[in-house]
C-alpha cells in the first residue's frame, strides 16, 4: 500500500513514546492522522505537529471509541491504518509474601483486569471497529487491499519476567490474536501485524535512573541501546507500505531475550 495524501490513520496511545513517532513518521509521508489518547495535552500538541486532529479516547470504553471514531472519520474520511499503541505496564507477583509478617498475599485482581482491559481487550475494540470501517471502504490496492492494521505486543509476551505475569499475558493474548484476526478479514483485504518491541526509550523508562538505564542498554546483544520510538515508527511504515507482511508477529528487540528477572 503506497502512502499518500489520500489515506488516513488512527494512532492510539499516539500522545508519546511509539504511538507520537508513528504519528510523525506516517504524516511525512502524508498520511493525514488522528491522535486517540487520554493526554489531552499532550495529543493536541502532537496533532497540531503532525498537521493532524486529537480524540480524546479511553480504549477500555466502547462510548468513547465510538465517538474518536466518528471525529476522527468527520476530519479524515475512513482510515485505512490503525496502530495500537495505547497500553500500560504493570509489575506484580503471582503471590506476594509480606517479609514482616510472613503472610501470603495472591495478584491483585483488579490489576491484572486492568492490564488485560487497556492491553488486550482495547487493542481488540479498536481492530473490530476499524475494520467494520475498511472492510465497506473501496480497495486501494491492486490486490484489492483495503487497509492495514498494527498492533503492539511486547517480547515479554513470549518471555515475561518475574513480576510480569499480567503484562505478559494482556501482551500474549494481542500476539495469539494475530493470525485468526488476519485470517478473518483476509477476504475483506485487510491486513494485520504485530511487533514485539524490546526495550525502548519511553515514558516507561523516565522514572529509572541512569545506572539502571545504562545496565538495561548493556542486556540488548547489539546495538547494545534501548529502542529508539522512530525505529518502531519505521518498521510501521515499512509493513504499511509491503503487502505480503499479514498474519505474523515481528521481534524489533536487537536479539534480547529476556532474563528471569
Amino acid at each position: 500500500m503506497e502512502l499518500t495524501s489520500q489515506l488516513s490513520a488512527v494512532v492510539t496511545g499516539g500522545a508519546s513514546g511509539l504511538g507520537a513517532a508513528t504519528a510523525r513518521v506516517l504524516a511525512e509521508e502524508g498520511v493525514k492522522v488522528a491522535i486517540f489518547d487520554l493526554n489531552a495535552g499532550a495529543g493536541e500538541r502532537v496533532a497540531s505537529e503532525v498537521g493532524g486532529v486529537f480524540c480524546g479516547c479511553d480504549v477500555t470504553s466502547d462510548d468513547s471509541v465510538a465517538e474518536a471514531l466518528g471525529t476522527a472519520r468527520a476530519a479524515h474520511g475512513q482510515e485505512r491504518i490503525l496502530v495500537n499503541c495505547a497500553g500500560i505496564a504493570t509489575a506484580m507477583r503471582t503471590i506476594k509474601r509480606d517479609r514482616n509478617t510472613g503472610e501470603v498475599v495472591p495478584h491483585d485482581i483488579g490489576l491484572f483486569t486492568r492490564a488485560v482491559e487497556i492491553n488486550l481487550i482495547g487493542t481488540f475494540r479498536l481492530i473490530s471497529r476499524c475494520a467494520a470501517g475498511m472492510c465497506q471502504a473501496e480497495p486501494i490496492t491492486p490486490d484489492g487491499g483495503r487497509g492495514v492494521i498494527v498492533s503492539t505486543a511486547s517480547v515479554a509476551a513470549e518471555d515475561g519476567q518475574i513480576g510480569q505475569v499480567a503484562y505478559a499475558a494482556s501482551k500474549g493474548g494481542v500476539s495469539a490474536l494475530t493470525l485468526p484476526v488476519a485470517r478473518d478479514l483476509s477476504r475483506d483485504g485487510i491486513r494485520v501485524v504485530t511487533i514485539l518491541p524490546g526495550l525502548f526509550e519511553t515514558p516507561m523508562f523516565d522514572g529509572l535512573g541512569d545506572d539502571v538505564r545504562e545496565s538495561l542498554a548493556k542486556s540488548v546483544p547489539f546495538p547494545s541501546r534501548l529502542g529508539y520510538p522512530a525505529e518502531y515508527a519505521k518498521l510501521v511504515r515499512h509493513i504499511c507500505e509491503n503487502d505480503m507482511l499479514n498474519g505474523c508477529n515481528i521481534r524489533l528487540d536487537g536479539a534480547i531475550r529476556l532474563a528471569i528477572k
